[in-house]
């Protein structure tokens, strides 16, 4: 045969081995022609130690110092290196060193790592995504793609062309010290879908894949890095069972495959030989029975289960007799070259053999792009693999991991967060704070600090509902992870005296320490202990979050393969990320531009901006400082003057209940709700003609100013019987003035024309009906139906007698009437003079809480599992019935504008609701899009007539940017 006929042969055998391999993924649909051109003319140049060297892949860590890392790149170019695995130290070191190597180089080298789960497995500064254990707990494999994909973009953007990935291993053996973590889980059903959906991913994502550990490292207690594990099962077992993910892996397109050391003597008959090092294994089974055409890797050659009975570089030529393509980090490549060199010379190895392993060597390489090499770009490089939008894909995950093992009587999620005393016990040796501060979000929950007390049978906790999280360190997948005894004590004590819920942050295999599982009420099963996933497991605990995960290992017969309760959402408002949700990825950093350009120019010295959509929080920022000193940043936890938010969060859903309650209609007449209006202009406005604002009532009266040219008559410092009505601390108005307020409403005149005119005075009326209907006022009126059930503990009224000072954003310095910056108190001079207490205005809150409202309002009256409204009345009242009459208004509720200027962007669905409050809030939901968008603020700070906020539409264009970026495919 000619050398240009054999060229051919071979190239073609290489080609069409790895063509049926990559076929399958369009991204490495080439024309063949420029790939053969490509790949005979590198090959006919290079001499046979450069050949030999292409077989070779050695490991690098850039940890190390620069002038080791020189000597590794003259290593490298000396012996004619194929590739180089890399391992521990810094994704710029790493870009640098691979940037130098392949310009360096003649032939480019193939790079690779094992990046099972992100290349935090190896670098520093990089992400690590769930162990595969976590996401073989997920039933929507489309979701494990997602991860894939994003792992796989990581290695794409730090030049790394193969993954060490997926592993493909069924982890049957709960001991094993190697696998474990890194296994989907014991069935080959789950190993199979979801090898098979991160390989998809990573191929997306333009990377080679390689399933590992050939042919099956799951069942073993043994660790192939330290020794010889055997695989003592018969043949028929090892090909129903172990064989059967790489099989699928095989006809899905997976790159290549990696070869275990591993002794299995139904398949390798001869005593303790390496499965890396057999024919029957590598060629036989592998390549011929199994028909994988793609790249075979052996596992690291100077691991001892390969090398501790085999001398270097000789090793290596077992491996590439045996049929690998790749040897993998050899003991000693000089050796190993001159004795491959050596067999060749001697006939021992075909040279068709050679060329048929490195030509397809360097068919991936083409394929990989190295044909034509660029540089990897170094700026930006960290900050790039650690964007949001890894989070949001980790969340994900873990969202549909998590799983529900136990849940007698049904105790989660937890609902009633008003009548029960609550427990948090943290063990393990890693940090639960997310988890305990997630917690404390839906309701008290308090810290049993005291753990000698848990075993003293004599002392016996006060809770109603005690929650053990089991944490311990997510460093890596070995870290240990088995209860003390202590622990178990204090799990068993406990749960024999207390209604428990155990939630474990650690693999599903720490629960084989417990002895029993009966005596605890509720287990939950979350795989991690990263804050992400303590908070997920918060949210749903709570209700907030829908539990969907299976279990992907049995725990016993308690708990077999699959075991996993849905919990439903209960209403509750969640945390999530854009990025899931049908957001642009530019849109976070759209929102902060708005946001500090509001705060460059002085429209308000700081504010809360909360975006939420489907149940979730997606954006949830502070800006800037309570005043302009900068002295005191805006915190989450700091509550703002609602100012007119509180007509929709206070009067409107208690209105809500006594209409259901028959109490009232929306036909109903002020006479009849307040008979002594009989003979008053205003008798025969209906409730539904005022909360639309189309009754003729004028805008607002100004009450205080009757009272500014005599203060002494109507004011006095300390409270007395005749001046009861505190304003300010040493500000009290005269008792009989509120008699005063109310009369001047009902004398005022009614407007000539009978059109939309926005006015507070109906909120007047509805509070004094609201508190003799109920006998109770408003306030406690709405903390008892609403805030205290729906867990809301930062909306309130008199803010100073609920939290410190600092914590409460003041408003304006009034110069006018009381003389001193307004700072815990309410704004709103009406309200002041009702005692702080108005059905206009009055309460404080932080956007979180007003969010969780608003979520009511999009839930219909269903919030937490408790029914506060029916969706009939809620469609009663966010209706727009003058729109007719060009009145935009619902029942209480502002709606979209209906020309072009109005309280919206304009571009939200006339189902949409809200209202915006005089200090700078605002506060709207969207049914149709599922959209709840809370700005807050206090523009008035420290005058009112600054109006650059309202002038500027501030809040409707940030609006307007939550619209513009929301995919319409979503």
């Amino acid at each position: 045969m000619s050398s240009k006929i054999y060229s051919k042969v071979v190239f073609l055998m290489a080609f069409f081995s790895f063509t049926c391999v990559l076929a399958q993924n369009s991204l490495f649909s080439e024309d063949i022609n420029s790939q053969r051109k490509w790949v005979d003319s590198l090959y006919s140049n290079l001499s046979l130690e450069e050949k030999i060297g292409q077989l070779f892949m050695i490991d690098v860590f850039t940890n190390k110092s620069d002038a080791e890392l020189e000597n590794i790149a003259d290593f490298i170019k000396t012996n004619h290196i194929g590739g180089v695995i890399f391992s521990k130290g810094n994704p710029y070191r790493q870009a640098q060193f691979t940037n130098k190597i392949q310009t360096e180089n003649k032939v480019p080298l193939l790079i690779g790592m094992d990046a099972e789960w992100g290349l935090a497995m190896r670098l520093d500064s990089t992400y690590a995504f769930p162990w595969n254990m976590t996401l073989g707990a997920i039933k929507d494999t489309s979701i494990v793609r997602k991860v894939g994909n994003q792992i796989g973009k990581h290695n794409k953007r730090l030049g790394v062309h193969i993954n060490f990935a997926p592993v493909a291993d069924i982890n049957t053996n709960p001991e094993n010290p190697i696998i474990g973590n890194r296994s989907f889980g014991e069935t080959k059903e789950v190993v199979i879908s979801h090898a098979v959906a991160l390989m998809k991913g990573m191929h997306d994502a333009g990377i080679l894949t390689s399933a590992k550990h050939f042919p099956g490292h799951g069942d073993t207690q043994q660790d192939s890095h330290l020794t010889l594990p055997t695989i003592d099962f018969s043949e028929q077992r090892i090909r129903a069972i172990e064989l059967e993910p790489f099989r699928a892996l095989i006809n899905e397109g997976v790159s290549s495959i990696m070869v275990a050391h591993l002794n299995v003597p139904s398949l390798e008959s001869r005593s303790d030989f390496p499965s890396s090092l057999s024919p029957k294994i590598v060629s036989q089974l592998l390549k011929e029975e199994l028909g994988f055409k793609g790249l075979v890797i052996t596992d690291a050659l100077n691991m001892k289960g390969v090398s501790n009975n085999n001398i270097p570089g000789e090793v290596d030529l077992k491996a590439f007799q045996a049929g690998s393509d790749i040897l993998l980090i050899s003991e000693n490549v000089p050796k190993a070259i001159e004795i491959i060199k050596k067999a060749i010379k001697n006939n021992k190895i075909a040279k068709s053999r050679l060329a048929y392993s490195v030509k397809k060597i360097l068919y991936a390489k083409y394929k990989v792009g190295l044909n034509n090499f660029d540089p990897i770009e170094t700026t930006h490089l960290t900050s790039e693999l650690n964007s949001g939008l890894n989070d949001a894909v980790y969340k994900l995950a873990i969202e549909n991991a998590t799983t529900v093992l136990k849940n007698d009587l049904g105790i989660l999620p937890i609902s009633d967060v008003e009548h029960q005393k609550i427990g948090y016990l943290g063990l393990g040796d890693a940090s639960g704070e997310t988890f305990y501060e997630a917690l404390n979000r839906y309701a008290a929950v308090e810290r049993i600090e005291n753990k000698e007390s848990i075993l003293n049978k004599n002392s016996k906790l006060d809770f109603d509902h005690i929650i053990i999280g089991y944490h311990r360190s997510d460093i890596n997948p070995w870290t240990d992870y088995k209860f003390t005894p202590y622990e178990i004590k204090c799990i068993e004590q406990l749960s024999r005296e207390n209604k428990v819920t155990l939630v474990n942050f650690s693999r599903p295999y720490s629960l084989l320490g417990l002895q029993s599982f009966i005596n605890i009420d509720a287990i939950f099963q979350v795989y991690q202990n990263s804050d992400i996933a303590q908070s997920v497991a918060a949210q749903q605990i709570f209700g907030a979050l829908e539990t969907l995960g299976n279990l992907p290992v049995s725990i016993t017969s308690a708990f077999p393969v699959g075991t996993g309760y849905k919990l439903k959402s209960n209403g509750r408002l969640g945390q999530g990320y854009y990025q899931n949700l049908g957001f642009d990825e530019r849109f976070e950093k759209k929102v902060d531009s708005i946001a500090n350009y509001a705060l460059d120019e002085k429209m308000t010295p700081g504010m809360q901006i909360l975006i939420a959509r489907k149940g979730k929080i997606i954006y949830d920022k502070n800006f800037g400082y309570h005043t302009y000193d900068k002295k005191n940043k805006v915190q989450s936890d700091d509550v703002y003057d609602l100012a007119s938010l509180t007509k929709i969060l206070t009067t409107l859903p208690i209105l809500m209940t006594l209409e259901e309650a028959s109490k009232l209609s929306l036909n109903t007449k002020l006479h009849e709700l307040i008979p002594a209006l009989a003979s008053s202009n205003k008798a025969d406005i209906s409730v539904l003609d005022m909360l639309s604002h189309y009754a003729r009532l004028e805008p607002w009266i100004p009450f205080y100013q009757n009272t500014l040219e005599e203060k002494s008559e109507y004011y006095a410092s300390e409270y007395s019987e005749e001046f009861s009505i505190k304003v300010l601390e040493n500000m009290y108005l005269r008792t009989d003035y509120q008699d005063s307020i109310y009369s001047q409403i009902v004398e005022s005149e009614l407007r000539d024309t009978l059109e939309y005119k926005y006015s507070d005075l109906p909120y007047y009326f509805l509070k004094k009906f609201i508190e003799q209907q109920t006998d109770n006022s408003l306030d406690t009126l709405a903390e008892t139906y609403f805030y205290r059930p729906m867990g809301l503990s930062r909306l309130k009224f008199f803010p100073l007698n609920h939290f410190d000072k600092e914590k409460i954003v003041p408003t304006e310095n009034d110069t006018v009437w009381r003389q001193e910056l307004i700072h815990g108190t309410v704004h709103d001079q009406g309200a002041a003079m009702l005692g702080g207490v108005g059905g206009h205005a009055g309460l404080f809150g932080n956007a979180r809480d007003v969010a969780s409202f608003m979520q009511l309002y999009l839930n219909k009256g269903d919030f937490g599992g408790k029914i506060y409204f029916s969706p009939q009345t809620m469609t009663k009242f966010n209706t727009c019935y003058y729109c007719d009459k060009e009145v935009r208004r619902g029942v209480g509720f502002d709606k979209p504008q209906l020309d072009d200027i109005g309280p919206t962007c304009g571009c939200l669905s006339m189902s949409s609701f809200g209202h915006s409050g005089f200090t700078g809030t605002y506060a709207w939901a969207d049914p149709e899009e599922e959209i709840i968008y809370i700005f807050l603020s206090n523009r008035i700070h420290p005058d009112p007539a600054n109006t650059k906020l309202i002038d500027e539409d501030i809040r409707t264009k940030i609006q307007g940017l939550i619209y513009e970026n929301l995919s319409k495919d979503y």
